[in-house]
C-alpha cells in the first residue's frame, strides 16, 4: 500500500511539475492549440490533446535548437527521403521532447526510489534514440520496399525495349502498376523529365532511393536514352534481380520456422515457470508446517 501511495505522489508531482514548466515556457492552451493544428488537419481527423502538447512544446524548442551545418544537411536530405514534411530541428526536438515526457517522472522517483529513477532515465534515452533513428528506418523500409519490386520494372523494361525506347513511356505506363513507394518515385521522376532533363531526373531518382540496384537501372535507362544497345544488360539484370528475390522469398520462407521456435520456447519458459512456483509454494507450506 506505502508503494502504491508513493508512486502515486509521485506522478502527481511529475503531472504538476509538467504544468508549470508548460507555464513558464508560455506553451499554448490545449484549445488553442488544437483550433490551429486543425487548419491544418484533414477532416474527420482525430486530434489527440497529447500529441497536439508535446508539439507544441517540440516546436517551442526546436526554435531554439542550432544544429551543425552538415548534419543538419544530412539530417534534411534523410527526411525528404523518407517524406516526413518537418525541418531538421523539429525532428530533433521532436525526439527531445519525447524523451522528457517519460524522463520527468525519474524526477520524483528520486527522493525515495532512486533505482526506479535511474531506471525511468534510462528509459528515457533509448527513447530518445529510437526516436532519433526513426528516419533512417522509415527509409530503409522504403528501399526495401522498392528493391523488392525492382525484378519486375526491370522485366517490364526489357520486354518494352524490342518495340520501344521511349523511356518516358515506359516509367509512366509502367508506374500504374507500381507499389505506393515506387509509384511515389516514378510519378516525381517522370514529371522531372517533362520539365527537364532525362539525366538529370534519372539522377535524381537515383540519389533519392539510395539503392545499388536502382543505380543499375538508372544507368541502364541513361544507356538506352544515348542509343546505346542494351539488350545484353538488361537481360543480365533480369537475371541478376530475379536471383535477388528468390533470395528474399527464400529468407521470409526460413523467417516463420524461427518464429515459431521462439514462440514455442517462450510457452515452455512460461509453463517452466508455473511450475517452479506452484512447487516453490508447496515447499514453503511444508518447511512452514515443520517448523510452526
Amino acid at each position: 500500500m506505502e508503494i502504491v501511495l508513493q508512486i502515486l505522489i509521485a506522478s502527481l508531482a511529475a503531472i504538476g511539475l509538467g504544468w508549470i514548466l508548460a507555464d513558464v515556457l508560455k506553451i499554448p492552451k490545449y484549445p488553442v492549440s488544437k483550433a490551429i493544428t486543425s487548419l491544418g488537419k484533414r477532416k474527420n481527423r482525430k486530434t489527440n490533446p497529447l500529441d497536439i502538447w508535446l508539439g507544441d512544446l517540440a516546436n517551442l524548442i526546436a526554435s531554439k535548437l542550432r544544429l551543425n551545418e552538415y548534419k543538419r544537411l544530412q539530417l534534411k536530405i534523410d527526411l525528404d527521403s523518407a517524406d516526413m514534411s518537418m525541418s531538421p530541428e523539429q525532428y530533433v526536438a521532436n525526439a527531445i521532447v519525447k524523451a522528457l515526457f517519460i524522463g520527468v517522472f525519474a524526477v520524483p522517483f528520486l527522493f525515495f526510489a532512486p533505482i526506479i529513477s535511474l531506471l525511468i532515465a534510462v528509459i528515457s534515452v533509448v527513447i530518445y534514440f529510437s526516436e532519433y533513428r526513426k528516419v533512417s528506418r522509415v527509409i530503409k523500409e522504403k528501399r526495401r520496399r522498392i528493391e523488392y519490386e525492382l525484378p519486375r520494372l526491370v522485366s517490364n523494361i526489357d520486354k518494352t525495349l524490342v518495340h520501344s525506347r521511349d523511356v518516358l513511356g515506359i516509367l509512366d505506363s509502367y508506374r500504374e502498376h507500381a507499389g505506393e513507394e515506387l509509384r511515389r518515385e516514378l510519378d516525381i521522376t517522370v514529371a522531372d523529365m517533362r520539365s527537364g532533363n532525362y539525366e538529370v531526373a534519372l539522377t535524381r531518382l537515383e540519389s533519392r532511393v539510395g539503392s545499388s540496384m536502382m543505380s543499375d537501372v538508372t544507368r541502364g535507362l541513361v544507356s538506352v536514352i544515348h542509343g546505346d544497345k542494351t539488350d545484353v544488360y538488361w537481360g543480365n539484370l533480369v537475371l541478376k534481380f530475379s536471383d535477388y528475390q528468390r533470395t528474399l522469398l527464400k529468407n521470409e520462407a526460413h523467417k516463420a520456422p524461427k518464429r515459431v521456435r521462439k514462440l514455442s520456447m517462450a510457452l515452455l519458459f512460461c509453463f517452466m515457470l508455473i511450475y517452479v512456483v506452484v512447487i516453490g509454494q508447496v515447499l514453503i507450506s511444508s518447511l512452514g508446517g515443520m517448523f510452526g
